[in-house]
């Protein structure tokens, strides 16, 4: 076997010299005035209608786009004046239900914003009808960017012009957006940002809001009479909303005759985060795990409540004494164990204030396990609050979570979306697979939002004749579920940041890397992420003998980041070898921006140096056989690229040979 390489150096970093183009059309394509007149009446109608509204000062306009829009295809010319942009102002963005989906994206905009919209749509209209017979294509704006038609105009200036009339081929319709949403529990609402806070808001509707019920500026918790208020006077301030009861996931348990299990007294091994139901403290490795009940005095618990818990525990400290063909080589791990959840039900709102408590109060911890999950499908147009916060900690602090990728019921036979909070984006969330490294039974699919790839990976978590042995509070128990999979990479992630002293991007980008193979993928990325994580820690810090594995790592700080000075082999002036590569990164998200959630791409291109820039890899390493989504060739480009998680690999068949080394 040969080791992992850390490669030293700076990468070079360097600002882009790419300037935006002057605007135009799509070849072939046209604007004609009844279109332009179908925007500017929209506008106008919105425009009553929020002159009335005394909520706060502006307006709250959706643009329904014709496509899913690249950022360079959205709106320039409407809903923008001076300095301010139409990017500037958008508070959310989701998709139509539709098979192949369209952008809808809302901006909170000044009533004087939708006045100059007008006035430009009408000059626009104007010119059209002048100058253009009432149509414009194309070729045409093409003929005006190169002064081949002179463009003159005392009321709009060229560029706003042609931005108004781009725009206008995007955008089908403005409209207020008004969700439907029936919820009967506690609700956690998001309503969009606006010029006023939240509490504020809720006030003028005559709601009070205690400071327990509120998360921030636009996240708040209401009771389903304050939610039927609220969408009976103001439906259209509504971004989001998830009931605040979550029923957690089911885990089979079996139980089965104690075995005695002796371990010794731990010494300085690394400590890991557990967030779950209760740890009792009477089971063998008790001197192992520090544990803190976070759940309110007056709420009675049962011998249940620690079961799921004390088990998700076991496998974190001792799993290879119970699973010895499990056995990673990662050793024994400490337990810091917080006692979130009782029963089968948990409140999401109290869960998201504890676990930023939690977080800030245990600096020292890197990883946290979380096999915590609801059985409700996350919403295609937005990530979950709980996964948000769980974003949000990672972004802001160096820590990586390990999350289930929850369980579909035994009874439920179709295919079941993933439950928060596994839709987190940073965090390294981890499904199910058997012994014979097929999906579980119970196994739940992504993506996220869409496109994100969810889960990470998959891990044996039980399924079939062949569970898993766990220690409960009753004795040893057989268990199956994700929440029996997440504590074994949590295993593994501690001991590659703990032990051998990684980053956190780096381990995490190391057990995605050993996930995958060098062949066509089998199954669905949907259902086991990018593969599955090999048991042995050593098959993921070392490789064959026929490979070299190598990291590289540091920090974005300019439009590019490149290192050429990969030292590859060459023999006889080619290279005679195939690769891959792993990409990871923790973003900035939004959860106000819906769709749109994550604030920062990068991209990565590996391949043999030309003179003329790099020759990447093949990627085609996705089967024939695997689910592709449904949307349009460019949709799925568009927003590949901004997974925080990218992958790229060439295929190993018979027929590869020694590649070109380009001078």
């Amino acid at each position: 076997m040969n080791s992992l390489l850390q490669l030293k150096g700076n990468f070079e970093q360097a600002s882009s010299n790419l300037k935006p183009g002057s605007p135009n059309l799509p070849a072939g394509k046209t604007v004609e005035v009844i279109h332009l007149e179908k925007l500017r009446n929209h506008l106008k109608e919105l425009r009553r209608f929020w002159s009335k509204e005394s909520l706060f000062s502006g307006a709250l306009i959706s643009g329904y786009y014709n496509k899913v829009a690249a950022k360079s295809n959205r709106m320039k010319g409407l809903l923008s004046k001076g300095s301010i942009t139409a990017n500037s102002s958008i508070v959310g963005a989701r998709f139509t239900n539709a098979e192949s989906p369209k952008h809808i994206i809302t901006h909170y905009v000044a009533l004087e914003i939708i006045d100059e919209s007008i006035d430009r749509l009408n000059e626009c209209i104007e010119i059209l009808n002048e100058k253009f017979n009432g149509r414009i294509s194309d070729d045409i704006i093409k003929k005006i960017n190169k002064k081949q038609i002179m463009f003159t105009s005392s009321k709009i200036a060229k560029t706003n012009f042609l931005k108004v009339i781009v725009d206008a081929f995007y955008i089908e319709k403005f409209d207020v957006l008004v969700d439907d949403i029936e919820l009967k529990d506690e609700s956690i609402v998001t309503i969009y940002k606006t010029d006023v806070k939240a509490t504020k808001v809720m006030e003028k509707l005559g709601i009070s809001l205690q400071f327990a019920r509120v998360m921030d500026d636009t996240t708040i918790l209401l009771r389903p009479d304050e939610l039927g208020i609220l969408k009976q006077k103001a439906p259209y301030l509504i971004s989001m909303a998830v009931s605040d009861i979550a029923e957690l996931t089911k885990d089979d348990f079996n139980f089965c005759n104690d075995t005695a299990i002796t371990i010794p007294s731990p010494n300085n091994e690394p400590i890991i985060g557990v967030i779950d139901t209760m740890f009792d403290e009477n089971v063998y490795f008790s001197e192992w795990v520090e544990f803190k009940n976070m759940l309110p005095e007056e709420i009675s618990l049962a011998p249940s409540d620690y079961k799921h818990g004390t088990a998700v525990a076991s496998i974190i400290v001792d799993g290879p004494a119970s699973n010895p063909h499990m056995d990673d080589g990662c050793g024994r791990f400490r337990v810091r164990h917080f006692g979130v959840a009782a029963g089968n039900q948990f409140s999401s709102f109290a869960i998201l204030r504890d676990i930023n408590e939690i977080i800030l109060s245990n600096r020292d911890i890197k990883v946290w396990n979380l096999s915590l999950g609801s059985k409700l499908e996350i919403n295609r147009n937005f990530i979950s609050p709980e996964a948000a916060i769980l974003d949000g900690i990672q972004y802001e602090n160096d820590v990586i979570f390990v999350i289930a990728g929850t369980n579909k019921e035994s009874n439920e036979k179709q295919q079941k979306a993933i439950g928060s909070p596994a839709d987190s984006i940073n965090s390294l969330v981890v499904n199910s697979v058997d012994f014979e490294n097929h999906p579980a039974s119970y196994t739940r699919k992504g993506p996220v939002l869409s496109f994100f790839t969810k889960p990470d990976i998959s891990y044996y978590g039980g399924d079939g004749k062949n569970f898993m042995r766990v220690c409960t509070p009753t004795g040893e128990a057989f268990v199956r579920g994700t929440s029996f999979a997440a504590p074994w990479i949590a295993r593994k992630i501690s001991y590659l940041i703990d032990i051998l002293g990684l980053s956190r991007e780096v381990a995490k980008a190391l057990i995605i890397n050993a996930a995958t193979g060098w062949s066509k993928q089998e199954f669905d990325s949907s259902l086991i992420g990018h593969g599955i994580v090999p048991m042995k820690i050593d098959d993921v810090i070392q490789c064959p003998e026929d490979e070299i594995q190598f990291i590289l790592s540091g920090v974005s700080e300019k439009y590019d980041t490149y290192n050429y000075n990969i030292p590859v082999p060459v023999s006889k002036d080619k290279h005679p070898f195939i690769a891959k590569a792993t990409l990871c990164y923790f973003p900035c998200c939004s959860r106000n921006q819906g769709v749109d959630y994550t604030n920062t791409e990068l991209d990565i291109q590996f391949g043999r140096l030309t003179g003329d820039g790099i020759k990447p890899i093949d990627n085609n390493y996705q089967s024939s056989k695997v689910e592709c989504f449904t949307w349009e060739e460019d949709a799925r480009k568009l927003f590949r690229k901004w997974d925080n998680v990218k992958h790229i690999r060439e295929i190993l068949k018979k027929s590869n040979r020694a590649k070109k080394c380009y001078d």
